[in-house]
């Protein structure tokens, strides 16, 4: 495009210098013809001159003045000779002397009217007069008007080496104003070419004005202002793949701050990132959203300089690690994940090294996020053993129907029988060991597979609820009920079993981030109307969040294990689950124990008051509920 802008404006310029050019050359012209005319003009003026002059010395041998005046005949005779020479051209041929006051006054005049007498005075240019008398050189004098061009010759009348008077031709002509007037047109033409040839060019800039921006706006992202996947398509046609490095990064937990906060918070945190990235980076870089929060970046480097990329990367990480994003009243930290290839020019093509950046990045959020992995790195990590199950076994575990749910009794303290289950999803691997949430979730966080996790879940929960007829717990995130595609999934599945909907209880994991929206606390009201019960798991981790109760329709608490497990032995522990059910006792809600493990932590939650305990003590979870 730019090219084209340097084109157009060679061309622009070019037609306004050949226009100037003509212009001028026609002014040229008038002027060379105005000056053929004047030498013309003088030629003639010249031979007249010599006539006159000829004439003048046949008839006065010495002493004009005193000749003329005393001699009216020879006076008159020159007059006539005089007159036989003027034309409508030549209109005025006199000749004056200079008296000794310095005036010039008539001694013949051949004009055919307006004619002077004898000794009569002419007032005259005397600066000029009087150096054709001292100079005894002839003179000209010019002078244009709206009538045409006038030009005055004059040449001294010399006896014996003395000046004794000046003979004047008035020369006047229209021609040059004949000549303004022919070419008037052509300059009008001039003119109007001139000022049509502007005005298309500059229809044609601002067309092309408008072809740059929308082109632009056809390969730019619109929120984050890098380029989009329209640029990247055209550019790995003609990117020359041996002079980059390909960085993809992703932002950490992206999808949590688009549920928690919302979309414009979102969008918000996106487009300072882009920003954040186009500050480290150079010009000579290519950054594109490849994708949702997914970048794309090209590092433009020598052959030499293999690190450059990874060292952009963990300049790019450590940038936006140290970043605090404000948005209104709220703060945010957010961390981003980047893979890289560094050496794209060793695959088949473009496509396959941009494919191995995403398996880096894939590597970077296995391996807890927030970190940098190059070809090296990702080497060291696969040497290392790893639990972490990869994102293609989860969905052959899916397509295969090895998602499985084992079950822990929850027991009322009142009575010590089972009052109710919780669900802990499993993946039933091939060699019939078992990987747990934290093996598998993570990895496939915030995808489809996630959902179809989740829906999965929910299927199997309710078909054990619809044989047994049983109180059965599933856990879900905060983070999850503002999903869209989530809380979807609950209401399908809430919907087809609208008679089986007051046997299921959905805990909350209390160590997310509590953001009770507007949304997530419709989305609840909108779960609880078909009868389910909300419970807050793992509550009092960190720092408990009483506000819930106040905004949200709690029916159950399970208190954090972490405190449970030493409140035989700690006080202090002991005395925050006191307080834990003493405030659920005021709300009139259930509490449950969990990570009971011995006798004596049973016995302190009996003394306490809690209505319901869990734990290996009481029922380890198992494939099957208990008969």
């Amino acid at each position: 495009m730019k090219y084209l802008i340097k084109f157009y404006t060679f061309i622009f310029f070019s037609i306004i210098a050949a226009i100037i050019y003509l212009y001028f050359s026609l002014q040229q012209t008038q002027e060379d013809l105005t000056n053929n005319i004047n030498k013309l003009f003088v030629t003639q003026a010249k031979e007249f001159a010599a006539n006159i002059q000829h004439n003048i010395h046949k008839k006065v041998h010495t002493d004009l003045y005193k000749t003329l005046k005393e001699h009216l005949e020879i006076r008159q005779h020159l007059e006539h000779h005089m007159r036989t020479i003027t034309t409508q051209t030549y209109k005025y041929i006199y000749i004056l002397y200079r008296d000794k006051k310095g005036n010039y006054r008539y001694l013949l005049d051949g004009s055919k009217e307006d004619r002077g007498e004898f000794g009569e005075k002419l007032n005259v240019n005397k600066e000029v007069w009087d150096k054709v008398y001292s100079q005894q050189k002839p003179q000209l004098i010019f002078q244009n008007n709206l009538d045409g061009l006038w030009v005055t010759y004059l040449e001294p009348v010399v006896f014996h080496g003395k000046t004794e008077a000046v003979l004047a031709m008035d020369f006047s002509t229209t021609l040059p104003q004949e000549i303004a007037n022919a070419t008037k047109p052509l300059n009008n033409i001039f003119s109007y070419i001139f000022v049509a040839i502007v005005l298309m060019l500059i229809i044609l800039l601002y067309q092309t004005f408008l072809n740059f921006k929308t082109k632009k706006e056809s390969i730019t992202d619109p929120l984050t202002q890098t380029y989009n996947r329209n640029y990247l398509r055209d550019l790995l046609t003609n990117i020359n793949i041996a002079k980059y490095q390909i960085l993809m990064l992703d932002i950490d937990h992206f999808k949590s701050v688009n549920d928690t906060y919302g979309h414009k918070v979102g969008d918000f945190i996106l487009s300072s990132i882009a920003k954040l990235i186009q500050s480290v980076i150079r010009s000579e870089d290519i950054l594109v959203r490849f994708g949702g929060e997914e970048f794309l970046l090209f590092i433009h480097r020598d052959r030499e300089d293999i690190d450059l990329a990874e060292n952009i990367a963990q300049r790019i990480r450590e940038t936006v690690q140290n970043k605090l994003f404000c948005y209104e009243d709220l703060t945010i930290k957010v961390t981003v994940s980047i893979g890289v290839t560094s050496t794209p020019e060793h695959f088949k093509s473009i496509g396959d090294a941009i494919k191995h950046a995403d398996e880096m990045l894939y590597v970077a959020k296995r391996n807890g996020r927030n970190q940098v992995i190059t070809d090296a790195s990702a080497n060291t990590l696969s040497n290392a053993p790893s639990t972490q199950l990869h994102i293609n076994d989860i969905q052959e575990a899916l397509d295969e129907d090895r998602l499985i749910c084992h079950y822990q009794a929850i027991f009322s303290a009142k009575d010590d029988q089972v009052a109710k289950y919780e669900a802990l999803v499993r993946i039933q691997n091939r060699d019939g060991s078992c990987s747990y949430p934290n093996q598998f979730l993570p990895t496939v966080m915030h995808t489809n597979i996630y959902n179809q996790i989740t829906k999965k879940v929910i299927e199997i929960v309710f078909a054990q609820i619809k044989a047994k007829k049983i109180q059965i717990s599933m856990n879900l995130n905060f983070s999850d009920i503002v999903s869209n595609d989530i809380f979807a999934i609950i209401i399908e599945e809430l919907e087809a079993n609208k008679d089986l909907a007051k046997w299921l209880v959905i805990e909350l994991l209390e160590y997310e981030l509590l953001e009770t929206s507007e949304t997530f606390i419709n989305n609840i009201e909108r779960i609880k109307s078909f009868g389910v019960a909300i419970a807050i798991d793992d509550f009092g981790t960190g720092f408990a969040n009483y506000h819930v109760f106040e905004t949200l329709p709690i029916d159950i608490i399970k208190i954090d294990g972490s405190l449970i497990k030493n409140i035989d032995t700690s006080q202090t522990s002991r005395t925050i689950v006191k307080s834990i059910i003493a405030l659920t006792q005021d709300f009139g809600i259930e509490s449950v124990a969990e990570f009971v493990h011995s006798q004596e932590v049973y016995a302190i939650l009996k003394e306490l008051g809690v209505t319901h305990m869990q734990g290996f003590y009481l029922a380890k979870p198992q494939e099957s509920l208990l008969e």
